[in-house]
């Protein structure tokens, strides 16, 4: 069961170990990015980073898209973290039934020009049409730093900024 897919730039880190993961009580994390997938100084990096208890996979997109559709998933809690919003796409176009789609932190490392479009999240021109994109499959997609912020409809942002 994937009771969130987040985007968030720097994958597993404190928020993610300790606040998101207690919040949802999860069992694991699901790394979906490809770059990581093919790096094992950066997925040990990451798993040093998970809690005791929680089970981590670090998968490319595709693959961890093909992952949580396994059955045996399917009795698991879990959140998946993508990097950007147009991997949380591509995986979103993939995996029915993810109860929440979050923005978190995002767009901090990109050097491209970007859109501040909230406190955390700063967006070029492509990854504003991805998060569209995204809004269209999961329209519930929020902005929400960590679990006890208020959520902030995508949707909402948006049509505010007139994006």
């Amino acid at each position: 069961m994937i009771k969130a897919l987040r985007v968030d730039e720097r994958l597993v880190h404190g928020q993610i170990a300790m606040v998101w993961s207690k919040d949802l009580k999860l069992d694991g994390l699901v790394v979906a990015n490809d770059e990581t997938a093919a790096n094992p100084t950066q997925q040990m990096a990451l798993k040093m980073a998970v809690p005791s208890g929680i089970k981590i996979i670090i998968k490319s997109v595709d693959d961890a898209a093909a992952l949580v559709k396994n059955p045996k998933a399917g009795n698991m809690r879990l959140m998946v973290l993508v990097r950007t919003v147009a991997d949380a796409v591509k995986f979103a176009s993939q995996v029915d039934d993810i109860e929440y789609v979050n923005v978190g932190n995002v767009g901090k490392t990109v050097g491209e020009d970007k859109k501040t479009i909230t406190k955390f999240v700063m967006l070029t021109d492509s990854e504003i049409a991805s998060l569209k994109e995204l809004v269209t499959i999961y329209p519930e997609t929020a902005f929400q730093v960590i679990p006890s912020d208020e959520k902030t409809l995508a949707s909402e942002i948006i049509s505010k900024q007139g994006l």
